[in-house]
């Protein structure tokens, strides 16, 4: 196996994994309200210690979990948001196919990515305290940003070499049949 086949095929085992992610992140978006209510119960068990050594944890579960289920109730419209979520993450899963066909011409898209991943911290940042999200709960969702743009750099690193082998390849004469 060539080096740049099998540079291509680390490319794209990283970026199913990205895609995947994306796509799970997306779904989760859509049953927010069941979902609370699944992380509720689960947290509160009797098992859990959760309430007792992470009574913040709690208060802010069943503090989200009281303002989706009364949207819900009341203003139901406004859940259509983290469907347009949603489906936006599915959207931009589907646009990391291109560089899962051609890595090299495609490099824009995990730059955009990585752009993408950088601008969760100041989003995080500015937006958090506005719509009074305690701070650690920022620093769970900057670290989306954070960990997300691991395997982009990744990524684009291996994809930076594989541009490379590609322009040695073409840059060497080719061999002349019959000459040795």
């Amino acid at each position: 196996m060539s080096e740049r086949h099998a540079l291509t095929r680390r490319i794209r085992r990283w970026l199913v994994f990205f895609i995947v992610c994306l796509v799970l992140s997306g779904l989760t978006a859509f049953p927010l309200v069941t979902e609370l209510r699944w992380a509720e119960d689960l947290l509160s068990a009797s098992a859990s210690p959760v309430p007792e050594h992470l009574p913040g944890l709690m208060e802010w579960i069943t503090r989200v979990r009281e303002g989706l289920d009364t949207v819900d109730r009341e203003q139901p419209f406004m859940l259509y948001g983290t469907d347009w979520l949603a489906f936006a993450h599915l959207v931009i899963a589907v646009a990391f196919y291109g560089p899962y066909r051609d890595p090299v011409r495609n490099i824009w898209v995990i730059e955009f990515g990585m752009i993408a991943c950088a601008g969760i911290i100041p989003l995080a940042l500015i937006c958090g305290p506005i719509r009074d999200i305690p701070f650690w709960w920022s620093l769970i969702d900057m670290s989306f940003g954070v960990f997300g743009v691991i395997p982009l750099l990744i990524v684009r690193r291996m994809i930076k070499r594989l541009e490379a082998l590609e322009q040695a390849a073409t840059a060497a004469p080719a061999p002349v049949p019959g000459s040795a």
